[in-house]
């Protein structure tokens, strides 16, 4: 449920409701119950957990025959120079 920010035309008292999107909106002043008008807020903020979304979902993915430049092929230590053949 969203919360709903409210000022008052006559007192200029401000004041937020949690309500529900289909509950009818607040129209007199818990001060001076006058009339309201509800403002627009900024809506939801985002918050990102755990951990992180860019290591799971948007980092590119290596190529499977690709080799990282910065580490040495595990392969190497038996003879095997694959890795070095193919720069």
């Amino acid at each position: 449920m969203p919360t709903y920010e409210y000022e008052c035309s006559h007192c200029g008292h401000r004041f937020e409701v949690f309500q529900s999107i289909s509950a009818k909106h607040i129209r007199s002043c818990p001060n001076c119950k006058k009339s309201v008008k509800r403002l627009i807020g900024p809506g939801a903020g985002i918050i990102f957990k755990g951990s992180g979304f860019y290591a799971t979902d948007y980092r590119k993915k290596p190529k499977k025959d690709e080799v990282p430049k910065n580490r040495e092929c595990p392969k190497s230590k038996d003879g095997c120079n694959a890795c070095s053949a193919n720069p």
